[in-house]
């Protein structure tokens, strides 16, 4: 009995993960999030599939994570870029970009004379991409979830709010799809992120994290959970985020 039980709740998280894994397009769902006006942005946010990615798409992502990750990993980069490229095509990779049609491409910009800190990196067509997220449907310690691979926004549009935005709307979709954690990777150099997620998001270390199972690793894992079951078997809680990051600070 205990056997078929375990295997029932098996064929119910993996029914659970592909059902959530179909949808092609969840922002429909929440028409509120569809657009981003505030803070002097105009964003309008679209899915997208990882193995359904234009070449010019492919391009865009690499550069902005070259551009906002490599002085993070240091020399670790070259690996971790081969590392990131396979991930952004993977068929289980799922997108929201975000496209600002008030802000002219960099290329329009460049022959009109505008201030090379006002440009975009998109160089396709269409309105200018300004950042996306990019998450998957997956099951950490029997629970499922909704992983963050990469929240990845320009400079010219980062300290807006947009990023909150986008995690707000991660969340929703999560919750749509019974996932039952949002969970995501950090850089504990990346003090600035640290703070985002734990501070303003109210994200805590996860029980997973290399840090809370001994191995001394350049990163933290980083849960909010959403239930009894997933908050007792992924959620560490941290009573004092100011202090958490206060420790980083010192120990960078």
């Amino acid at each position: 009995m205990k056997r078929r039980k375990v295997l029932e709740k098996k064929k119910a998280m993996e029914e659970l993960m592909k059902e959530a894994s179909a949808v092609k397009d969840p922002i429909s769902l929440f028409p509120q999030f569809r657009r981003f006006d505030r803070n002097g942005l105009s964003v309008y946010l679209e899915s997208g599939i990882g193995e359904k990615l234009s070449s010019c798409m492919k391009g865009y992502i690499q550069t902005l994570l070259k551009i906002n990750m490599a002085g993070l990993y240091g020399t670790e980069w070259q690996i971790e870029e081969k590392v990131k490229r396979r991930e952004m095509v993977a068929a289980e990779a799922r997108y929201i970009f975000a496209r600002d049609a008030s802000t002219p491409k960099a290329n329009e910009m460049s022959s009109t004379g505008g201030k090379e800190e006002n440009c975009t990196l998109w160089m396709g067509d269409g309105d200018s991409v300004v950042g996306f997220v990019q998450y998957r449907f997956l099951l950490e310690e029997e629970i499922p979830v909704i992983y963050v691979y990469e929240l990845q926004l320009e400079p010219c549009v980062q300290g807006k709010g947009l990023g909150i935005f986008l995690m707000q709307l991660i969340e929703l979709i999560a919750h749509q799809y019974h996932m039952s954690a949002v969970m995501l990777t950090v850089q504990k150099q990346n003090l600035h992120s640290m703070k985002f997620y734990i501070s303003k998001l109210r994200y805590a270390i996860s029980t997973t994290s290399p840090s809370k199972v001994g191995v001394e690793k350049n990163y933290e894992i980083l849960c909010k959970a959403f239930d009894r079951e997933a908050k007792a078997k992924l959620e560490v809680y941290v009573p004092l985020a100011s202090q958490f990051l206060e420790n980083f600070m010192l120990n960078a």
